[in-house]
């Protein structure tokens, strides 16, 4: 929509406040409210001043003050409120003198724009597209804290194995056993409505939905695969999955985590990406010649993607929880080798035919990565690998048409892994980000940001006792 298309889309729905949504450097949106009657084709220009002080990863309190630019083309009206509320993805800007505004350099949604330019000032494509399975649980309860004498979590699932003996209302069976959670048809799985509901609403605010399903995980691990687009729209259809499905299942009285691994002993919840290359119309990473029908552009992608893996971490699985979810010797995407068909390796080739789907999925991410900052690195990297042409099988990333968490310990020990921790893929990153910098894509200021952030996380979680070392060490 133009700005004088989403004046009037307001006017014709009712619009009585407008909802101003932008993402922090972790990747969670924020929002702020004006009156209907402070919105003009001005303030699409303008912006509207906030705190940028008070955002995670922004500005200090002293160079605080900021603005937030309206994006026509992200205008739906909020689902969930109310008051009738226009609602308006926004981008970050330093305020000046009335005209165009310097873009903020922090701000993951303007680093998203500047890799989509990056790429068609490159020659090499004029679009890249994405295409995210976020999965995520929808449990029952949730209990947590973590103080200073007391430390526990508590979660539960109505469909979870845990329950099958549970006394109180009629116990009716048909639990889910772990690990068996793709795909039994209900009574075992009791979300189907919810998804749907999901599913539709996410259509209705134009987001086209593929397929929703229950995942492997027993306790409600649930999955609606979104249809691709480019790098910023996939981003800005990514935050809203996220705000839907929170939303939705808060109306039925449960609760959505992404978190990665917030089930002990059974699937973790990933985000496996998928990436194409395309100019003038044309896909690029097709060649019926090719292993499993990749170009040479495809492999040299694949090449800057397994080559700068330690580092991207650091971006696509960036939470200490992440990295009890990529743990070798269980069904997780640690193996950095490309294989076509094959979802134990960190990069796989989809089978198919056509040259038009034609793609690769990178399978470490989780959502727990902001979607901005994920999708513009993994571009970053890839075109990295096609500058430097990169052949994966060169530098030894494959490819292992094998099953390989079924490899002997020998064979095991000659396929690298992703980094184990945080702390490791955060000094990855910080060995490895020249890639990043390209044409000022990502800047310094940004990653030290973005690491120092993460790294305060990492040593909060590192300072906190956690109830199982006190099963392991209370009486030692």
């Amino acid at each position: 929509m133009t700005t004088e298309e989403v004046l009037q889309f307001a006017k014709e729905n009712g619009a009585k406040m407008v909802d101003l949504k932008f993402v922090d450097l972790p990747g969670t949106w924020q929002h702020f409210s004006i009156s209907m009657r402070e919105l003009r084709e001005e303030t699409f220009i303008e912006g509207v001043p906030f705190d940028g002080s008070s955002i995670r990863g922004f500005q200090t309190i002293h160079e605080s003050d900021m603005l937030v630019i309206p994006d026509p083309t992200t205008a739906i009206m909020d689902p969930f409120t109310r008051v009738p509320t226009l609602s308006l993805v926004c981008s970050i800007a330093h305020p000046g003198p009335l005209g165009p505004k310097k873009p903020y350099s922090r701000d993951p949604r303007y680093i998203a724009c500047k890799a989509e330019e990056h790429l068609r000032s490159s020659g090499i494509a004029d679009t890249s597209y994405f295409g995210p399975e976020a999965e995520f649980y929808i449990f029952d309860n949730v209990r947590y804290n973590s103080t200073d004498n007391l430390h526990y979590a508590e979660i539960d699932s109505d469909e979870a194995h845990w329950n099958s003996s549970h006394n109180g209302i009629p116990n009716l069976g048909h639990r889910m056993r772990v690990k068996q959670g793709y795909f039994p048809v209900a009574p075992n799985d009791t979300l189907q409505d919810i998804r749907s509901e999901m599913a539709l609403l996410l259509e209705e605010l134009g987001v086209p939905v593929e397929a929703q399903h229950h995942e492997v995980g027993a306790a409600g691990q649930s999955e609606i695969d979104i249809r691709f687009n480019t790098v910023v729209k996939t981003a800005d259809n990514l935050m809203l999955y996220k705000y839907i499905t929170k939303n939705v299942a808060r109306r039925h009285s449960k609760t959505v985590t992404f978190m990665p691994k917030p089930v002990f002993g059974d699937n973790g919840s990933g985000m496996h990406t998928h990436q194409s290359l395309w100019k003038d119309g044309e896909p690029l990473f097709y060649d019926c010649h090719g292993y499993a029908h990749l170009s040479r552009i495809a492999r040299y992608y694949i090449g800057g993607l397994l080559i700068h893996t330690p580092a991207l971490l650091a971006i696509a699985a960036p939470t200490t929880n992440s990295y009890k979810r990529l743990v070798p010797g269980y069904e997780a995407p640690v193996n950095l080798v490309f294989s076509k068909g094959n979802r134990s390796a960190a990069v796989r080739i989809p089978l198919t035919e056509n040259p038009k789907a034609k793609r690769i999925e990178f399978r470490p991410p989780d959502p727990t990565a902001n979607p901005y900052l994920l999708f513009a690195a993994l571009l970053m990297a890839g075109l990295d690998g096609i500058r430097r042409e990169i052949d994966p099988s060169e530098h030894g990333y494959g490819p292992v048409d094998r099953d390989l968490y079924h490899l002997s310990p020998a064979e095991q020990r000659e396929i690298r892994s992703v980094p184990g921790s945080l702390d490791e893929s955060l000094e990855a990153l910080e060995n490895d980000h020249a890639f990043l910098l390209e044409d000022d894509v990502f800047t310094t200021d940004a990653l030290e940001d973005f690491v120092e952030l993460r790294r305060a996380q990492a040593d909060e979680v590192r300072l906190h006792p956690v109830p199982i070392e006190f099963a392991l060490y209370y009486d030692a």
